[in-house]
């Protein structure tokens, strides 16, 4: 469904896409997760054809021309920045995007009440947007990326700002377009959305794709050793091999077989009171790729 090779995009000196590459299958939510500016949007845009690549590829829906207008058609596109006229109502709001893609009469009225239903504001379809809630606007804009009824819908950050009720809203409507076959492609920094959402996920960090694979293939490939600590009854006697340092009573050590650890420390006839072991996450992948320091630039 879709193919990107080499993707690039410079602002000057700044390489916001730097030789991007991935595919996306026929109704697969696919996520770019990332910090802050790690060319997750741009990306985005540039599939969507809002942006012009420097170099590389598309192929959407086996067009190279994401900008023509049957390929647009094909296309919903939610940016992070609300595409929303307030001073509309919601149903306005659909109406005025549906007709863009040449929505007219019945069927256009079908789908504003479809895509109403979907982001639940039904009951809000003549409220104006400029009263809504940012949860509310978000749900919106959502809706008007789906009223066309795309074959690929862009979701850019779709969650920012939002009550958590919306944001869980947001969630089970994405997995029920989803499981109805639709191609997602979702840009996040929130590294639960991407585990609970996509399939495929490709982190981003200073316009490259530093990793790309299932949540499963990520942490195993990506993740490291689990951390185990250890409480003992007593300190060890002395001479006793540990896997790691002991600190009084307590022991600390990295493992990527910990329960093989655990089973020779209990063979040794050590008692011990406490123990847990911390497996690797997507959050442990995210910041072993993109490190730790604080992106607050």
């Amino acid at each position: 469904m879709i193919e990107v090779a080499d993707l690039q995009k410079a602002y000057g000196s700044l390489k916001a896409v730097d030789g991007v590459s991935f595919h996306v299958e026929r109704g697969e939510a696919f996520a770019l997760l990332g910090p802050n500016g790690a060319g997750k949007s741009t990306t985005l845009l540039i599939l969507a054809g809002v942006l012009a690549a420097d170099a590389g590829t598309i192929r959407l829906a086996g067009d190279l021309d994401p900008t023509k207008r049957d390929v647009r058609y094909k296309l919903g596109l939610a940016p992070q920045a609300l595409a929303l006229y307030e001073q509309l109502t919601a149903a306005e709001n659909l109406a005025f995007f549906g007709r863009l893609y040449d929505l007219s009469g019945a069927k256009l009225q079908e789908r504003i009440d479809a895509t109403l239903d979907l982001a639940g504001l039904a009951d809000r379809r003549n409220d104006y947007v400029k009263s809504f809630s940012g949860g509310m606007k978000r749900r919106l804009n959502l809706a008007v990326a789906l009223v066309h009824e795309p074959a690929v819908v862009f979701l850019d950050e779709p969650t920012v700002g939002v009550d958590p009720q919306s944001r869980n809203y947001i969630f089970e409507t994405i997995e029920r377009l989803r499981a109805a076959g639709l191609t997602i492609v979702y840009t996040t920094h929130y590294m639960e959305e991407a585990a609970r959402l996509c399939r495929r996920i490709a982190i981003m960090d200073h316009g490259k794709i530093l990793a790309l694979d299932t949540l499963e293939g990520l942490v195993r490939n990506h993740g490291g050793h689990a951390s185990v600590e250890v409480e003992f009854a007593e300190t060890p006697p002395a001479g006793t091999t540990l896997p790691g340092p002991l600190e009084g009573t307590k022991l600390l050590f990295s493992s990527d077989r910990p329960q093989e650890e655990l089973s020779r420390l209990f063979q040794a006839g050590l008692r011990v009171t406490h123990f847990d072991v911390a497996h690797p996450t997507l959050e442990t992948v995210f910041l072993n790729l993109t490190g730790r320091r604080l992106r607050d630039e």
